[in-house]
């Protein structure tokens, strides 16, 4: 963990889920925060929440990561601001249902945008000064989907498992560099994700799905442990290190496609 009194955290994806779960965690912690995402107006409603519960620094951008160059302006932004990033928790990501061959291209584009593209160039921008400081923390957030085949969230699945790889390959050249990278692969979270990918009707949805506030806290304790992989919850623990390892690549394939359906 950085040894500043008051480490700050950009938080992309701040404005509800997960992200906002993870901001609170941090704040509480007495942690600073930059709050990144669309939506402003709830961006601005946790900054007051937080200032009224805390007393750390809380300051907004609204940057829509999932565009050409958005990480790159980001950056600027936070550099021009005189900012000092020392935990970097990139949770931004959106997913959509529905066959491949029917999708919509420029959804299925900004979401590999957002989901692969904006997470490394922040990785990698922010990386950078942290490693001449020879402290700093990187959070990304996967999913249990970046371990299998997604049928009828192909490209969602995809993006995840380079999230997954990128993250496991990154995290081992960071060794003795003081910087560590800790990947975070929640299971089914209650947020806005399904109702956004139109997901809500699949028969994964039948399950008990785990508050965002649980996944958060275990996340950033990950992260402060300096974890390479973080795989939330005991079923899905037995899921990604057991069971796929054992089944064949196709049982998996189907398995997962039965998940995804509608019912």
């Amino acid at each position: 963990m950085p040894n500043r009194n008051n480490p700050t955290a950009l938080v992309t994806g701040a404005s509800s889920g997960i992200g906002r779960e993870l901001a609170i965690v941090h704040a509480q912690k007495g942690g600073d925060l930059v709050l990144v995402a669309r939506r402003k107006n709830l961006l601005d409603e946790l900054k007051e929440e937080i200032k009224k519960r805390f007393k750390v620094k809380v300051t907004v951008i609204r940057q829509d990561l999932a565009v050409p160059d958005s990480a790159r302006e980001l950056y600027q932004k936070v550099e021009e601001a005189k900012i000092r990033v020392d935990i970097l928790i990139n949770n931004a990501g959106f997913g959509k249902a529905g066959f491949f061959s029917k999708s919509d291209l420029k959804l299925d584009e900004e979401m590999i945008h957002l989901n692969v593209v904006t997470l490394t160039a922040l990785t990698r921008l922010f990386m950078e000064p942290m490693i001449e400081r020879k402290t700093g923390r990187i959070l990304n957030v996967a999913s249990v989907a970046g371990f299998v085949p997604g049928p009828l969230q192909a490209v969602y699945f995809a993006s995840k498992a380079y999230v997954v790889s990128f993250g496991e390959s990154v995290a081992n050249e960071l060794q003795g560099t003081g910087v560590t990278l800790t990947t975070l692969c929640p299971g089914q979270t209650t947020s806005e994700f399904a109702t956004r990918a139109g997901a809500t009707k699949i028969r994964a949805h039948k399950f008990p799905a785990a508050s965002a506030r649980n996944v958060a806290e275990y996340g950033y304790r990950s992260m402060l442990e300096g974890r390479c992989i973080a795989v939330h919850g005991v079923q899905n623990k037995i899921l990604v290190h057991f069971l796929l390892r054992l089944l064949p690549r196709r049982v998996v394939t189907d398995l997962c496609r039965r998940g995804l359906e509608e019912i």
